[in-house]
């Protein structure tokens, strides 16, 4: 129903960098964790970052940490990944999901723990 939308993906070099942008349309969005996932071809979805209700907590996949940055801004209802020194191994569709009743930093992780999920955006890295 078009609750969650993600933007700024794209076609980039190794090295670049892209915001991903996930914006709401839920009411009380400041209740819900979000998070991040993505799935590349062929391969299993996985975690990417997640960000608590406040915007204090944040949780990184090891693969993305040190590069890429989840920050939420509650005025505007929106989450962003910023994602720098991006590599091949990071082309994916990433998804941003919200959860109303998660609790715990491995619940944050799972996917299935969520409510919400938006369409995708692309994002590909080339060498």
């Amino acid at each position: 129903q078009g609750q969650l939308v993600e933007s700024g993906g794209g076609s980039v070099q190794a090295g670049d960098s892209l915001r991903l942008s996930c914006s709401a349309s839920l009411s009380a969005f400041g209740t819900y964790v979000v998070g991040w996932f993505r799935q590349a071809p062929g391969k299993e979805r996985e975690f990417v970052a997640v960000v608590n209700k406040s915007g204090l907590l944040r949780y990184y996949a090891d693969y993305v940490k040190g590069r890429f940055t989840i920050t939420r801004d509650h005025a505007a209802k929106t989450v962003y990944l910023q994602m720098n020194s991006l590599n091949p191994e990071d082309t994916a569709v990433y998804n941003c999901a919200a959860g109303a009743s998660i609790t715990g930093t491995a619940r944050m992780k799972l996917y299935d723990a969520y409510d919400y999920w938006g369409q995708g955006t692309q994002v590909t890295v080339s060498s």
